[in-house]
């Protein structure tokens, strides 16, 4: 072996020494620290032990017992909406409980946010703008198109208290959601009024345009040459 070879064996020696002795350092202080905070440690492996099992038994049984407690009572609610008793739907018949019992206590649940939707549509249909709104605004469905519903019923909320960008706003939203031959054209008819409302003529043309050009097999199709008629005479074309 040469004196360069030497000197290179030397030298790695001394770095895997140097090495050996910062991981002995690293483990030492780290025996250190642990001896040193046995306790904090602990109660935070105890929390988190504890953030665990809450987590486990609010999703496996919490929540379920919760759902199905709320599914009973939607039975009864659901017949009364059906048969249009709203106010049975709504408040109970003294035995069971109504919708907006069951939107509050059970509002986590499937069944809670299902009753918010009823109740939303029965008060829309009641006149309750401001209160539908509170009930449309929680429903949050993971159905597409039961999204665009809701968010559509939004809309007649804010037409009906003359808010007409917030109408725009989530017609628009909703015609985007799920988009289909049933119920986007009759959304986009109102989208389309709603900027009549607020003399946008010209977003109310392409809107009707939109239909004429999407969705020729719908009953919006049949009659939607006079409204874009309508709107380019407004704007002089």
């Amino acid at each position: 072996m040469n004196t360069s070879e030497n000197k290179t064996a030397v030298s790695n020696g001394n770095v895997e020494k140097k090495e050996n002795l910062q991981v002995g350092e690293v483990v030492a202080r780290t025996e250190q620290f642990i001896d040193k905070n046995k306790k904090t440690l602990l109660i935070c492996l105890l929390a988190i032990v504890a953030v665990v099992v809450i987590v486990c038994l609010y999703s496996f049984w919490y929540v379920p017992s919760k759902s199905k407690d709320a599914a009973d009572a939607m039975f009864f609610a659901e017949q009364y909406y059906a048969q249009r008793d709203y106010d049975k739907a709504l408040k109970g018949d003294g035995k069971h409980a109504g919708l907006i019992e069951i939107a509050d206590d059970y509002k986590r649940t499937k069944q809670g946010k299902l009753a918010s939707y009823y109740v939303g549509r029965i008060y829309l249909e009641q006149g309750k703008y401001k209160e539908a709104l509170d009930y449309l605004k929680a429903f949050s469905p993971k159905d597409a198109y039961m999204a665009s519903q809701a968010k559509a019923l939004v809309g007649d909320c804010y037409m009906e208290l003359n808010q007409l960008d917030d109408a725009v706003s989530y017609y628009k939203t909703a015609a985007k959601t799920k988009p289909n031959d049933f119920t986007t054209p009759a959304i986009l008819m109102k989208l389309g009024a709603a900027y009549e409302m607020k003399k946008d003529y010209q977003s109310a043309l392409d809107t009707y345009k939109s239909i004429k050009a999407d969705y020729p097999a719908t009953p919006e199709y049949q009659n939607i040459e006079k409204y874009i008629s309508r709107m380019e005479t407004l704007l002089g074309k």
